[in-house]
């Protein structure tokens, strides 16, 4: 780090190829990624200590924001990212996905849905009557919900499972140990036994005893090659994501076009307000829900929004 501040302080060309040399050194040394071991002691101490604090005393530069600020939730949330990142938990590439996401979430107005609610209602009585839940964690998930996750995990005795794409078995672990820290009784992912057929990468690794075998996955910002092959093994599979034309809500089981946050907490609200019957058939739950009208509805509800701002916006510039 020396030698790189004193390349940029000397101002040369010649110094230029150096300096990016360098950063991209230090970029993989401070992401934990192709070096894994190398300073891992001292980035696992830092920046997971930071992440910490973000979670708990919140005691960082985001406290400037007044959450009197129309963005104050949506400022936390990027926030929580970055610290995710800096504790190697969260990969950058998280961070496009959760633009992403941010993108379709002003379209409906950071609001839960009509559609997306009863979505939830119909996850959160899958989940309480399904023999084998297992609940899927991947870095932004961790970053972003740890607390709910965990929270849904231990009231319907299911297993967290770490599954990610850029995997390094450093960051597998450090998302268990925020997880276990969190209050989580079982959390596998850290020794995959199995694979997935038809998923070459990394989200193609399970543990045999948990998402090999789960008749139910909650699968919150998954892929859509990996909830496509959970499906065809048979797998009911719920999944989060703000976006209503992806693969991935395309193809789950009941998909719930909300924020995870958002929709985590729904969950765990409906269930504790509600007696289940444990021993119901998930099946039956399914018959009258229809995903694809869901979906539909959704989109119906963004554009309906976005028409109605419109119309707004016109009588507003009119006056």
């Amino acid at each position: 780090m020396r030698l790189l501040l004193q390349c940029v302080s000397l101002k040369q060309p010649g110094c230029t190829i150096i300096y990016v040399l360098l950063l991209s050194i230090s970029l993989i040394l401070y992401t934990d990624r192709g070096g894994e071991n190398l300073l891992r002691g001292e980035i696992d101490s830092r920046f997971y200590a930071r992440y910490h604090q973000h979670t708990t005393t919140r005691q960082n530069k985001m406290i400037e924001i007044p959450k009197s600020h129309p963005r104050y939730e949506s400022l936390m949330r990027r926030d929580k990212l970055v610290a995710g990142i800096e504790a190697g938990i969260t990969s950058m590439h998280g961070l496009i996905a959760h633009g992403r996401g941010e993108a379709f979430d002003y379209l409906i107005g950071e609001r839960t849905m009509d559609s997306a609610l009863k979505a939830t209602e119909v996850a959160a009585a899958i989940l309480s009557t399904a023999k084998k839940p297992v609940l899927s964690v991947n870095g932004n998930v961790a970053a972003l919900a740890s607390a709910e996750i965990v929270t849904l995990s231990r009231l319907i005795d299911a297993p967290l499972e770490v599954n990610i794409f850029y995997r390094t078995e450093a960051r597998v672990k450090r998302i268990k140990k925020l997880l276990e820290e969190q209050g989580a009784k079982q959390v596998l992912g850290d020794m995959p036994d199995a694979r997935l057929d038809g998923i070459e990468h990394a989200r193609g690794l399970v543990a045999h005893d948990g998402i090999y075998t789960a008749d139910v996955v909650l699968a919150p910002l998954e892929d859509g090659d990996r909830c496509e092959a959970l499906i065809a093994m048979g797998k009911k599979v719920i999944t989060i994501d703000l976006n209503p034309l992806s693969r991935t809500s395309r193809y789950a089981t009941v998909s719930i076009v909300d924020d995870v946050q958002r929709a985590l907490r729904n969950i765990i609200k409906i269930i504790e307000g509600k007696n289940f019957d444990r021993n119901a058939n998930p099946d039956s739950i399914l018959e009258d829900y229809d995903n694809s009208k869901t979906l539909k509805a959704a989109i119906n509800e963004i554009a309906e929004r976005l028409l109605n701002l419109s119309i707004s916006q016109l009588h507003n510039d009119n006056e």
